[in-house]
């Protein structure tokens, strides 16, 4: 089994140096509102900041009654306005629906407010069906959406650090605004293919395991073996992005679990896309469907895409997969419909690590 590296030297046990992070997508439970999802949203960025989370990152998805946020650009702005220290980010922008230029500029506007504190992940997959995917597009040829995403990676890259060859045209392009230093740019992916481009450009890459936990082994493998230092990065760099729900006991994490696989069974079966419903009313539903229901019953990777049980179970298997996988950086995915439960579910990971507390914002305003 492999050792995870330590930043702390080699004095230190690995366990020490693993960082936790969050993954929003800005769930809508059933019988709320997707103005109550964001609000959820901002809610629980204050609570990961206080609590020692590395970063938050959130999600893009279209046209979707389960997930809330569509520009995380937007969300972005207001969450870094409600923090101030933990790093803050789109995990990811989905490129292909944009112009190089235009993401830099909002990155770049994003970092002028919040230096030092703005990551950029950028993935290919269209956030939505194929129908809003097309009626997403400027450009509705018969050519492949995403098929130039290496190449407009490229250029988002050069356009954030100002970074054009000087006989290209856009390097007499000064995006604004100019300040020093830039967002960290990531590549976001759940296969083989990303994780190639990522080893090819020399980036920062971050495996959506809750999304394809058979590729996750390969995909790392692949990025690992592939990779060639760039002027931005030396060596390779990952962060593993799992779901996981913790709760005071085991009975009760895999109770609120209910509602999260109803959501991936949906999903994974016909791209179904409706609130996140109760766990009585998606128990309710498992269990009309008998044996076999259970889609995380389904995966055949070593890891399972989600994560279920007490602080104490949980954190012995997120150490297990942290070695695994040799990261020293997790992002927890928590989709389940109470929002009190899921802000406890990342209060208890966090106590169990023994995370450094953070005097948030909110605790500033009333000292």
């Amino acid at each position: 089994m492999h050792q995870l590296p330590s930043r702390s030297g080699p004095e230190h046990g690995w366990a020490s140096a693993l960082k936790l992070s969050v993954l929003d997508q800005s769930p809508v439970p059933a019988g709320f509102t997707p103005a109550d999802a964001l609000r959820n949203t901002i809610d629980l960025a204050r609570a990961a900041e206080s609590l020692g989370y590395e970063r938050y990152w959130i999600a893009e998805h279209h046209c979707m009654e389960t997930l809330a946020c569509p520009a995380p650009e937007i969300l972005i702005t207001r969450v870094a306005a409600e923090t101030s220290a933990i790093r803050v980010g789109s995990g990811g922008v989905l490129l292909p629906h944009y112009s190089p230029l235009k993401v830099a500029e909002q990155f770049r506007m994003l970092h002028a407010l919040y230096p030092g504190r703005i990551d950029l992940a950028v993935g290919r997959a269209p956030g939505s069906g194929g129908l809003e995917a097309y009626a997403l597009q400027r450009e509705r040829s018969k050519r492949h959406q995403a098929e130039d995403f290496p190449e407009q990676v490229i250029e988002l890259d050069a356009f954030l650090h100002h970074d054009f060859p000087p006989e290209h045209p856009f390097s007499r392009i000064k995006v604004s605004p100019d300040m020093p230093g830039c967002p960290d740019l990531w590549m976001l992916g759940s296969s083989l293919w990303s994780a190639a481009v990522a080893a090819q450009l020399g980036m920062p890459y971050a495996f959506a395991h809750f999304i394809g936990p058979e590729q996750t082994e390969a995909a790392l493998a692949r990025y690992r073996a592939d990779f060639k230092p760039s002027k931005r990065l030396a060596e390779p760099r990952v962060i593993v992005a799992l779901g996981a729900i913790c709760a005071d006991t085991e009975a009760e994490a895999t109770r609120l679990s209910a509602s999260t696989k109803v959501l991936v069974r949906g999903f994974r079966l016909g791209g179904e896309r409706r609130p996140v419903p109760t766990p009585e009313d998606a128990l309710r539903e498992l269990e009309a469907l008998g044996e076999g229901a259970d889609p995380f019953t389904w995966d055949s990777g070593a890891w399972p895409r989600y994560l279920i049980g007490s602080a104490e179970q949980l954190k012995d298997k997120l150490e297990a997969m942290a070695r695994d996988f040799v990261v020293d950086e997790l992002m927890i995915l928590t989709v389940i419909h109470d929002h009190q439960a899921r802000r406890r579910s990342y209060e208890l990971l966090a106590e169990s690590f023994g995370l450094a507390h953070r005097e948030s914002k909110a605790e500033n305003a009333h000292s």
